[in-house]
């Protein structure tokens, strides 16, 4: 990245402005806006997430929001209710309180005398979450939003309930908030209440993942705040991106498809990162966009930000599997909407373990094969434990292995060798003729790339809850034997497969620890004669619609300066145990001590989660997520430890979970819950 300080305007910060909410919370803010704002007022960009302005993202902040005020911007970054040092208690993700609060953000930016009212919302993640669903909500001020790695859709497409099966990202993603939700704020901030305000968020948090257990089918809980239910209700441009090997690959498309307001899609290589920080490379200059997208739709800049193609991907070539890439070699393509002309989904009819040729769409279609035919699998657990993680970081490597390691447990079916290029742009689906053996059963799918050397790349996967074949609102148990057709959608992928490889589709009924596994295994028979891949081709005739470098080189503002006291340390083990058969995998997530040098604070974050199982026991999966947070400067030193476990039996759920928060060394807290839930269908 390209770091500058040469920008068109002087800026001024404020570290700790605090806005006042109308139930009396107060709200903790840290303003970069240019220093003439005082005389000729602004546009105010918000990002509103729960991750620490002071210390946690504060490296990562001042990198992006002064490059946003040094080109004209009142950038403005607020702890949501409850976390880092604004009051108050975080009880739960998106909740109407929260969408409330950031209106009243936003009402308040547009009234300071400094902003010249018009306000948009950025963010990643939870800020892009927040920025989504506000704009549903449709405040006066808001006029336009940039967000990345987000969903439309809370139940189906986040870390929850994938295809209506038990993500373990639900536990992990809980885990993370019990630790972030219970920290304490900065004395030097808040002053001598930081240990009444500490207490408040110790005494009234639980576990979230025990209120994500509590709604296992699509219900109001998820549709709140899920655009997908309205998109009409989005009435502001939106600037949307995400990356293949993000757990995000869906919605960008989704909303450029649905959406009827001015829209750009960006989709790259990229994990669960800001563009301008991409991994897997190559990142780009995504803050130079952001700043052409604010001049056109905040100051009403004619700079042609929304000329050219509606969607530009990253057309992904082949490359051998590997948990970590630092960059993905391929192309820039745009399409001009979004569906595109450009793509037609060719359908693939399976047949004893191979892809056949395309169907014409237009001839009849295959034996429905009433009279068997079928071919079966009854999938291992161990089918899963290289499947990398539902949403990448690319740290730890966490990307899907080499899929030879999951094809024995599975059903497999592959193309002839390619005789000519095959690029693909959107989301594959798979078609089966089906029945299982038990009332509970899922199904994974996964496209991968087999090389001439048999080495398989995971491309994309979906996975289906067959008890939610019908409908995620109702689900009903399977009857055993009892033929049925499933459609199974993977995520969107840009992808080239490149002539002497083979296209492949895998099959399991397990995909553990990925997604939770289902009370029993369950034999799944998959009639192939009238079973279809359908695969989103863009011919590689169509042009590119693009340059080949349509954008700049990354850069933003130097960063905050910090020192590393302790190392980090980054790891991801699977093992087996094969006297016992117990299975593991174990995941180290520590971002060591950092010291803030401008704040002389000390910092440090340790993640670890296990996934666990015996054998072919579908009962014994188990999950673990532990934090450590701590926080020290001078004779201030307070630490927060969390634990969360998640088993199982046929019929329940089982979630053991601590909490404990120290000053120094001496306990000052201790809470823990022993919960039964219910498995509804799952």
């Amino acid at each position: 990245m390209r770091y500058v300080t040469n920008l068109p305007y002087a800026t001024k910060e404020e570290e700790h402005v605090t806005i006042a909410m109308s139930d009396g919370v107060r709200l903790s803010a840290h303003v970069w806006r240019p220093t003439s704002s005082d005389q000729e007022p602004v546009p105010a960009v918000l990002e509103y997430i729960p991750y620490r302005k002071r210390d946690l993202t504060a490296v990562r902040d001042s990198v992006h929001h002064p490059y946003l005020a040094g080109h004209g911007y009142a950038c403005v970054r607020v702890d949501l209710r409850g976390t880092g040092d604004s009051e108050g208690v975080l009880r739960d993700e998106y909740l109407e309180r929260e969408q409330a609060d950031a209106e009243e953000v936003l009402a308040w930016l547009a009234e300071q005398p400094w902003c010249d009212g018009a306000t948009g919302m950025m963010g990643i993640s939870w800020g892009a979450f927040a920025a989504l669903q506000v704009a549903a909500r449709r405040p006066p001020s808001l006029k336009a939003i940039a967000i990345a790695s987000f969903t439309d859709d809370r139940h189906a497409d986040d870390m929850h309930y994938m295809g209506g099966a038990l993500l373990s990202d639900n536990l992990a993603e809980a885990g993370t908030m019990f630790a972030y939700g219970t920290c304490p704020p900065d004395p030097a901030v808040v002053g001598d209440r930081w240990r009444e305000m500490w207490h408040e968020r110790l005494e009234n948090t639980e576990p979230w993942v025990l209120q994500w257990l509590r709604h296992q089918r699509r219900d109001d809980y998820w549709r709140h705040a899920s655009v997908c239910e309205d998109y009409t209700s989005v009435q502001c441009p939106v600037l949307a991106s995400s990356g293949w090997a993000d757990g995000y690959s869906n919605a960008v498309t989704r909303l450029l498809g649905n959406l009827d307001v001015p829209r750009k899609g960006l989709i790259g290589p990229w994990s669960h990162k800001f563009p301008h920080l991409g991994e897997p490379g190559p990142a780009i200059g995504y803050l130079q966009e952001l700043v052409r997208w604010w001049d056109h739709w905040l100051k009403g800049v004619d700079n042609g930000v929304m000329d050219g193609p509606m969607l530009q991907a990253w057309m992904q070539d082949s490359v051998p599997p590997s948990t970590s890439y630092e960059e993905r070699p391929g192309r820039w393509v745009g399409e001009p909407d979004w569906p595109s002309p450009h793509i037609r989904p060719v359908t693939y009819p399976l047949s004893r373990h191979r892809i056949e040729p395309a169907r014409d769409p237009a001839g009849p279609a295959g034996p429905d094969d009433p009279g068997g035919g079928a071919m079966t699998v009854k999938s291992p657990l161990s089918v899963g434990q290289f499947a990398g993680k539902w949403a990448s970081y690319n740290a730890p490597p966490d990307l899907p292995y080499d899929q030879r390691e999951e094809d024995g447990g599975s059903l497999v079916f592959d193309s002839e060798p390619l005789t000519e290029p095959l690029e693909i742009l959107g989301s594959p689906s798979v078609e089966l003729d089906l029945s299982v053996s038990e009332p509970v059963a899922l199904v994974a799918a996964r496209l991968s790339d087999v090389s001439p050397d048999g080495a398989a790349t995971r491309v994309s996967y979906g996975i289906l809850n067959l008890t939610r074949l019908h409908s995620t609102e109702s689900p009903e148990p399977l009857e055993p034997g009892h033929r049925y057709r499933a459609t199974i959608p993977l995520n969107g992928v840009a992808q080239a497969f490149p002539p002497g490889h083979r296209v492949r589709l895998s099959l399991s009924t397990s995909y553990w620890p990925l997604a939770w596994p289902p009370p029993r295994p369950a034999l799944l028979s998959v009639h192939e004669r009238s079973s279809t891949l359908t695969l989103p081709v863009r011919p590689v005739e169509e042009p590119d619609e693009v340059p080949s470098s349509p954008f700049g080189e990354p850069e933003g503002t130097p960063p905050l300066a910090t020192t590393q006291l302790t190392p980090p340390e980054e790891r991801w083990e699977v093992k087996r145990d094969l006297v016992g058969y117990h299975a593991e995998l174990d995941i180290v997530k520590d971002r060591g001590t950092v010291r803030f040098e401008d704040i002389g604070l000390e910092a440090g974050r340790r993640a670890h989660e296990r996934y666990t199982a015996v054998a072919d026991d579908f009962t014994s999966a188990g999950g673990e997520s532990t934090w450590t947070m701590s926080f020290r400067r001078d004779d201030w030193d307070v630490r927060v430890v969390t634990h969360t476990r998640l088993t199982c039996d046929e019929t329940d759920f089982f979630v053991d979970a601590t909490l404990d928060a120290y000053e120094a060394d001496r306990r000052v807290l201790s809470r823990t819950w022993n919960e039964q839930v219910p498995r509804d269908l799952l």
